[in-house]
């Protein structure tokens, strides 16, 4: 009956690769505990890398419902709808989760994920410089900012983000593709 070590054993499986048997781990975790927010959004987590984003939104707004201020909720939240295609639900999502927690480097990413699909890419810009600030070595964030600062024509920028990117993270497949990618448009 030991709610907590059955949402880790949840988590401890999604990262070996065994979402499913995570999925199974974490219901059994809310049978025990029903308002554990925390395993509504590790659910959630989980329903969304096996594409059941509708499931994964209906996790979520759970964890909500039970803790209103909890920003990982509300990113990952983001992630889904923008998964699902509503693109103003996610920024809002985003942007709610910043505004609980506005050092949220994850948060400022996944929004500048969002913006760069509306078209909004200097907005886009201006959240991945804000994500890297907070965290400067995160990858993530350099190869996103590359991809909006390629959208802009702002090659060279695009190509220092996607190099630093990959000195962060050297197996980093995305990033080598769009450095790639890069290059090829300027000729080189």
């Amino acid at each position: 009956d030991y709610a907590e070590a059955y949402c880790g054993l949840g988590i401890a499986l999604k990262n070996l690769g065994q979402t499913a048997d995570a999925v199974a781990s974490f219901h059994r975790a809310l049978e025990i505990k029903p308002n554990y927010a925390e395993a509504h959004t590790d659910l959630g987590n989980a329903l969304l890398e096996l594409g059941q984003l509708d499931d994964a939104v209906a996790s979520y707004r759970r964890a909500l419902e039970i803790k209103p201020d909890y920003a990982e909720a509300h990113s990952n939240l983001g992630n889904a709808l923008l998964e699902l295609g509503q693109l103003d639900e996610a920024v809002a999502s985003y942007r709610r989760a910043l505004e609980i927690k506005p050092d949220y480097a994850i948060a400022h990413n996944n929004l500048a994920n969002a913006l760069r699909v509306l078209g909004q890419l200097d907005s886009a810009a201006a959240s991945c410089r804000l994500a890297l600030g907070i965290q400067p070595d995160y990858a993530d964030a350099h190869n996103n900012l590359g991809s909006v600062l390629q959208a802009l024509g702002q090659f060279d920028g695009a190509i220092a983000s996607y190099r630093r990117a990959l000195e962060i993270k050297p197996d980093y497949a995305e990033a080598y593709s769009n450095l790639g990618k890069a290059l090829k448009d300027i000729g080189r």
